[in-house]
């Protein structure tokens, strides 16, 4: 029996996956993994939340390819205000909804797409991230996986909930959430819990969504391949 707390064990399993000389998806994959193994009835929960959200067509009716993307004037991890017109400027811009800093998968893919950097870049593209968090938790999420693209805080999920992107966890994943160690309420500066599905948009200068990943299942995400194939044939 494992005798050292949930949330010092799961960063451990964090740790080793993200660490790992493997794609995106098999770093989430190995998560996942260490999570059942150590809290199956965490994973379960997980589950049933899914299907609760696919149930209810919840990120369905976010912007599709060929839809314009909805404007927004965002703070970055500095507090300075970034709109989706001054990024589209430079260039096909991929946006990447997150969780928030303290979630595991959110920060292996903040990393992997931080390691990827030189490859979009090359393509003539970028990556903006968007979470509910406060400021000083984003410049944190930046920081640790030295991130040089912009994290900017979606107060109270508002840009996400005019996607149809944003839900609330329910009581029984906030009740495991927070033993986990996972505190929404003091990242956010709110009591909602309300998280963004992890959903990624590439979006060409002309405002148009090029591609979409969205799925309820945040413990999926977009293959940083198909995200860099995206922004190069957006241009």
């Amino acid at each position: 029996m494992n005798s050292k707390p949930l949330s010092e064990a799961l960063e451990e399993v964090f740790i080793q996956s993200c660490d790992m000389d493997a794609s995106l998806a098999e770093r989430l994959q190995a998560f996942a993994d260490g999570v059942r193994r150590l809290g199956p009835h965490f994973q379960d929960a997980v589950d049933r939340l899914v299907s609760r959200l696919r149930e209810h067509d919840v990120g369905e009716n976010a912007p599709r390819p060929g839809e314009p993307m909805p404007s927004f004037v965002l703070p970055d991890e500095t507090g300075h205000l970034v709109s989706l017109e001054e990024l589209l400027k430079r260039g096909p811009l991929a946006i990447t909804f997150h969780r928030g800093h303290w979630c595991p998968y959110c920060r292996i893919n903040t990393r992997a797409l931080a390691e990827a950097q030189g490859e979009i870049e090359a393509g003539g593209g970028q990556i903006a991230a968007i979470m509910p968090d406060q400021q000083h938790f984003t410049a944190e999420l930046k920081a640790e996986s030295d991130a040089p693209f912009p994290i900017l805080t979606d107060i109270d999920n508002g840009y996400a909930l005019s996607l149809n992107l944003a839900f609330w966890v329910g009581a029984e994943m906030q009740q495991l959430m927070t033993g986990a160690g996972w505190d929404v309420s003091r990242s956010q500066g709110s009591n909602t819990w309300l998280l963004p599905i992890p959903a990624t948009f590439v979006v060409g200068t002309d405002g148009e969504v090029k591609a979409r990943f969205v799925d309820p299942d945040y413990r999926k995400r977009m293959a940083v391949e198909a995200l860099i194939a995206a922004l190069r044939s957006a241009h």
